[in-house]
């Protein structure tokens, strides 16, 4: 046992979203604030770094620069690292009309806003990535997400995995994340999540918890 040498650490990274369209007070950004603190009073399982916390602007093609240096940054931190494990990004969105929380199993390459995005883009029917083809066109997660559900229902949380996260830029951002993870050897994953009113906020801290001690329980 103990020749094997230390169990590379998992890093997993997670961002949140901004208030947007209808929804003032956005779930996803206290879930994300308070994660360190929440996490460091909890204690970090073994093999497990948390690593950035960022809160996204609701906003699709006006907000990718942004987004892509949030992205970068997880891997270029590595670089300097030789062996630094495993990456994993976690995105946290809100799906107001939800009852349970959504492990996310993929995105499409199509961005149909039904309503603007908050910085005025209201796209139909149009490519999120040109060069991939087709609004058909679906990427996957390559992280075991029936496996992931099935852990935190034992939990007892109110889960579920999805394979429809839906055309706004929860979708738009995963669909960027997952070929990101793709070229760059790591991997990433999205999970909606209900209003604080329907599922309340120290329940949903507690899930989050439990979904990157799940995920590094992959390792």
């Amino acid at each position: 046992m103990g020749s094997e040498g230390p169990i590379p650490a998992v890093t997993i990274h997670v961002t949140g979203f901004k208030k947007f369209h209808g929804v003032a007070e956005n779930p996803t950004e206290t879930i994300v604030n308070n994660l360190q603190a929440y996490m460091h009073k909890r204690g970090l399982p073994k093999g497990l770094v948390l690593g950035s916390c960022t809160i996204l602007e609701t906003a699709g093609h006006g907000a990718l620069v942004p987004l892509y240096q949030t992205l970068q940054s997880a891997v270029s931190q590595d670089a300097n690292v030789p062996n630094s494990g495993r990456v994993i990004w976690v995105h946290f969105g809100v799906n107001s009309g939800a009852t349970r929380f959504a492990i996310e199993n993929q995105a499409v390459n199509e961005a149909t806003f039904r309503c603007p995005d908050e910085m005025g883009w209201k796209p139909q029917k149009l490519p999120i990535v040109p060069a991939d083809g087709g609004i058909s066109r679906i990427r996957e997660t390559s992280l075991p997400v029936e496996d992931i559900t099935k852990s935190l229902a034992k939990m007892g949380y109110e889960v579920m995995t999805s394979d429809d996260a839906g055309r706004f830029v929860c979708n738009y951002v995963y669909y960027h994340s997952l070929r990101f993870a793709e070229q760059n050897g790591i991997k990433s994953l999205f999970v909606h999540v209900p209003l604080f009113l329907t599922i309340d906020e120290e329940t949903q801290m507690q899930f989050a918890a439990s979904l990157l001690e799940v995920l590094a329980s992959l390792y």
